[in-house]
């Protein structure tokens, strides 16, 4: 996650800082895996009960456009969201417990350079996310 203030990350998206932004920003960051626009309103309702969900649905449709946050989707269609920086966009996705982690540019830079190459196109940007089993998931089905 980036060192940038949330206020600050989200004045630069150009978006007004309201509190209820800054309380759904700040909430997804500190989950420690992809959640629910549901799973996310009922965690920020225990102590802000008068936040609405459509409030919190679209700051998450805000983030996701500035950069700010990733939205996976779940089985039966369900979207998920995890905070992430703005330059870093490609991630492993545990369908079991819904934790997320960073790949490595590293990782995925010669795979970019090959389909630059294979398909003669520039690629300027790229977002992936592989869905999977983590280590501590694949160790509790054995």
């Amino acid at each position: 996650m980036a060192t940038t203030s949330i206020p600050t990350r989200l004045a630069a998206g150009g978006r007004r800082r309201t509190e209820q932004r800054v309380l759904v920003a700040e909430a997804l960051a500190s989950a420690k895996r992809a959640l629910s626009a549901q799973e996310l309103y009922d965690r920020i309702r225990v102590n802000h009960p008068t936040i609405g969900r459509a409030t919190v649905y679209r700051a998450l449709e805000q983030q996701v456009e500035d950069g700010m946050a990733s939205r996976f989707e779940r089985d039966g269609h369900v979207s998920a969201y995890i905070a992430c920086d703005a330059e870093h966009h490609h991630h492993l996705v545990c369908t079991s417990c819904q934790r997320v982690e960073d790949v490595a540019e590293d990782v995925v830079a010669p795979m970019l350079a090959a389909v630059g190459r294979r398909h003669d196109f520039a690629v300027d940007h790229a977002a992936l996310d592989f869905y999977g089993l983590c280590a501590r998931c694949r160790g509790k089905r054995r």
